[in-house]
């Protein structure tokens, strides 16, 4: 190709003075010179703005950035969307990394293609004890793989870091924006929303993105409670969305089953509302349902119920625990 369309670059940007600098140059290092780099402050309270206003000082016209104060990473993605010109639309973290070629390749794969979205290998960069990040594994699978259905695969098993998509502009105008009322599985949503609209994926070999993975700062890590509740309410929207499609195949619904098995199961210690909530559901998808793994935990489900194998399963850790620690000490 001899000239490529317009790369929209958005980062949202909160306290992220430590890493934004390479971020952005990972993206000035491109191959692929047709793109704008927007920047959304998203209220932050340490340096970042000084970062920002450096970078324009010394890239000038190639970055543009719009301060305001913190609204979430949804609306400051949603933001950078409406400033956006570029016909594609890469959304990038303030900690990842575009590898060199990878705007390059990725617009070429969706224009040969005609796709919507298209997809790369990636590699963590994962933190040590001195806050020294690694080169890590490569994860390299494309999304049939997982399964032949895009919107079951996303709904499953298939993630991949916003720096390892780029966007058709016409299907995210068709997804609506980012959704506020899922702020921490948003990133995943937003690739499923993709295909719930019938959008289609390409896949472009190669590692194309480095993703930073925070040996704390992981918000499903934080508060799985909350990660749990966003699981929970994205399948019950699934679920619906289906329904309005039409019927449901059986490979939708052994999805659905598969995911609120997953909150019910990770539920169950610490956030009894929603275990109960995902149990009914599952007493309706697959009455008397028996999970499939662990092992222990299906014998116990077969024999007496999975409810009462759960209360089981959650007296062996609680006992467990403090014999375990009495051991370490001796």
């Amino acid at each position: 190709m001899s000239s490529f369309p317009l790369v929209s670059v958005i980062i949202p940007c909160f306290n992220a003075e430590r890493f934004l600098t390479e971020t952005v140059e990972s993206v000035l290092q491109q191959t692929l010179q047709e793109y704008e780099i927007i920047l959304i402050d998203d209220g932050s309270t340490d340096n970042t703005r000084e970062v920002i206003l450096s970078l324009i000082s010394r890239f000038g016209s190639q970055i543009q950035a719009k301060f305001g104060p913190n609204g979430g990473v949804s609306a400051a993605r949603n933001r950078g969307t409406e400033l956006a010109k570029g016909e594609f639309i890469q959304y990038l973290d303030a900690d990842d990394l575009l590898r060199t070629n990878s705007l390059a390749k990725r617009v070429e794969a969706l224009v040969n293609s005609g796709a919507d979205v298209a997809y790369s290998d990636w590699q963590k960069l994962e933190e040590d004890e001195d806050g020294v990040f690694r080169p890590g594994v490569i994860i390299s699978r494309r999304i049939e793989d997982i399964h032949p259905d895009p919107e079951v695969a996303l709904f499953t098993d298939f993630w991949a870091p916003l720096a390892a998509l780029l966007y058709r502009r016409s299907i995210v105008d068709a997804i609506g924006g980012w959704r506020d009322s899922l702020p921490i599985i948003q990133d995943a949503r937003f690739a499923l929303d993709a295909a719930l609209h019938k959008g289609k994926f390409v896949y472009v070999p190669g590692v194309g993105a480095d993703y930073r993975v925070h040996r704390t700062d992981s918000l499903s890590r934080r508060d799985p409670i909350a990660f749990n509740r966003d699981i929970f309410k994205s399948a019950t929207e699934v679920e619906e969305w289906w329904k309005r499609d039409g019927v449901i195949t059986e490979a939708r619904s052994q999805a659905l089953i598969k995911v609120y098995g997953y909150v019910a199961r990770a539920s169950f210690e610490r956030d009894r509302e929603i275990f109960e909530a995902a149990y009914q559901v599952l007493e309706r998808l697959n009455p008397g349902y028996i999970p499939k793994s662990p092992r222990h935990l299906k014998l116990a489900s077969q024999l007496l119920g999975y409810r009462r194998a759960e209360n089981i399963a959650l007296w062996y850790r609680q006992v467990k625990s403090p014999l375990n620690s009495i051991r370490k000490k001796n």
